[in-house]
């Protein structure tokens, strides 16, 4: 295999890799500004430069490639035997001068910036730059501007990598952004009358590698030391995006991308960006109720449940059936322990798929491209993040137990009106409304048991209402459009007395049963449920987990006072 010496370490590389990939793949640390993986290479910042060797064909003796001069390591490939150093004498002065240019009109407000904290300008003029500025003239001052609904621009911090204006041709297609101007008047801009308005706008916040571009649901909300940083799945959609939430204090602040090449590359929606508000909605559901003389008073949770599984039971008792309807928004593992804790209740239960909401059609990204293209980003009109994940473990729940087919929202709103259903356990979940009169005209006259995250028309007539978690509250797995099983972890503590629904289905089943309750862990539910039923051992074997954290060290002493 060919090899590329880089400050003094031997890297096997592929034909065609850039210095700069090899160098990243391998951990080796080369500063990068304008550099991203999914963007094309314009080697425009400069501090890449890096001093490159090769054997001389004949004599096989090193000498300087392309006579000396400094190289980007973005845009040269690597060649077999070629020596490389970024450390080198030459190539440190290189650093100096470039953090120094980029620095001459950039403002000293690290302490009111957002991006402080994680700002490559800030680890760079540390790591590579000077210690004090020999700059005296006036700093030229440039406007912030009002992008779009989710983004502003400070064309103060702007360093003109143009990472932005990248994206916005090569990923979005949508070109919104164009760099206007020449020289110290250089800045990204808008073209007129057109907004950063793409579904993934955000996107440009994230590639933005200083405090120019940032998002306005963010601005001054947090500061990024203060936050923790747990691994999730988009619990909106259908598309399963690799995403990060940061949060402190049980409170989510902001939603990052986490990179997944196979699901979401390094991108996601604004739409799973800004869309989990409801977590935080003052209305929320967070303690069980019943109904009292026609009143709704709140209740505990061992009398919620008692009396939850001795309503549902006495339906059953006078020869109805039960009905399990499960929301796509629920993980695999609340599926799973509900159906068991219904099967616990009624042999004959009737396990259904709750509504999939959908939103117009699936859109392609960058505008124009074809289905199959590599580089094609699909934004999905599914907004349910498991409805796949449910209905399979609910067919293999309803197989097992010979209880004919699971059928869909609608089958089962017409079997609410003339079957002999006398009791449901409804499941929501969803971050905006879903009741419909269909619904609520199907189940007049039946006993039910709601259990969902805000009010709705259900959760005034239900007759007991227990408060369930959303998905950045709770851990398990969903399974998205292309059938790709992937595990997340809780962020934040569940809101007052709620519990994660597969907790609620494992108290049910006690409280059913009368054994004792167990506390809900993912992997063990995994487990157990693969046990009970065998077509459910994908839950197992197939799931994809997030990677764990690398651990960091500061590079600077610290010494204890």
């Amino acid at each position: 295999m060919p090899k590329v010496t880089i400050n003094g370490v031997e890297r096997d590389f592929q034909p065609g890799q850039m210095i700069i990939q090899v160098a990243n793949a391998a951990g080796v640390d080369i500063p990068q500004y304008c550099y991203h993986d999914a963007l094309s290479i314009v080697a425009s910042c400069r501090i890449c430069l890096a001093e490159v060797w090769m054997p001389d064909k004949a004599t096989g003796k090193l000498t300087p490639y392309m006579g000396g001069k400094l190289l980007p390591t973005c845009q040269t490939a690597c060649i077999d035997g070629m020596v490389v150093y970024t450390d080198s004498p030459k190539s440190v002065a290189n650093q100096k001068a470039v953090m120094e240019y980029l620095l001459i009109n950039h403002p000293l407000d690290c302490p009111v910036c957002d991006q402080a904290g994680e700002c490559h300008l800030q680890d760079y003029s540390y790591e590579y730059g000077r210690g004090v500025s020999r700059f005296e003239e006036a700093k030229v001052k440039n406007p912030k501007k009002d992008l779009g609904p989710h983004v502003y621009l400070y064309s103060d911090r702007c360093i003109m990598c143009t990472r932005c204006v990248r994206f916005t041709r090569e990923i979005s297609g949508t070109a919104e952004l164009l760099v206007a101007g020449r020289g110290n008047r250089e800045e990204i801009d808008v073209f007129p009358g057109q907004a950063l308005a793409n579904e993934l706008s955000g996107n440009v916040v994230d590639l933005c590698p200083v405090g120019a571009l940032l998002d306005k649901d963010f601005l001054f909300a947090q500061r990024v030391w203060f936050l923790k940083e747990t691994p999730s799945i988009d619990g909106l959609t259908a598309s399963g995006d690799n995403i990060s939430i940061h949060h402190n204090d049980g409170k989510v602040y902001r939603i990052k991308p986490r990179t997944n090449m196979s699901v979401n590359k390094h991108w996601i929606t604004d739409e799973v960006r800004h869309g989990w508000k409801h977590v935080h909605q003052q209305d929320r559901l967070d303690t069980p109720t019943r109904k009292q003389y026609g009143t709704r008073v709140p209740t505990d949770w061992q009398r919620a449940l008692a009396e939850a599984v001795a309503l549902l039971s006495a339906g059953e008792a006078s020869g109805k059936r039960l009905a399990l309807i499960v929301s796509p928004m629920l993980s695999c593992e609340d599926a799973g322990t509900l159906a068991r804790a219904a099967l616990a209740i009624d042999e004959r239960v009737i396990l259904a798929l709750g509504p999939v909401p959908t939103l117009g059609s699936d859109k392609l990204f960058p505008l124009g491209v074809a289905p199959d293209d590599p580089k094609a980003f699909r934004v999905y009109a599914e907004k349910a993040p498991n409805a796949r994940g449910v209905r399979r473990v609910l067919e293999a729940f309803a197989q097992a137990h010979s209880l004919g087919k699971v059928p869909a929202y609608e089958e089962l709103l017409a079997e609410l009106r003339v079957s002999d259903i006398g009791s449901v356990i409804a499941t929501g979940n969803y971050p905006s409304a879903w009741v419909t009169s269909d619904l609520t005209e199907a189940l007049k006259g039946k006993v039910l048991v709601l259990i969902d995250t805000l009010p709705s028309a259900l959760s005034d007539s239900a007759d007991i209402v227990l408060p369930g978690t959303t998905w950045v509250e709770k851990s398990g797995t969903f399974q998205n459009a292309k059938g790709i099983l992937q595990a997340f972890e809780a962020a934040i503590a569940p809101r007052g007395n709620a519990r994660p629904e597969a907790q609620i289905g494992l108290d049910l089943l006690a409280t059913a049963t009368g054994n004792t309750p167990t506390i809900y862990n993912p992997a063990d539910t995994r487990q157990q449920l693969a046990r009970l039923v065998p077509a459910l051992a994908g839950l197992v074997t197939e799931v994809h987990m997030p990677k764990a954290a690398v651990a960091q060290e500061p590079d600077m002493v610290v010494v204890p006072l």
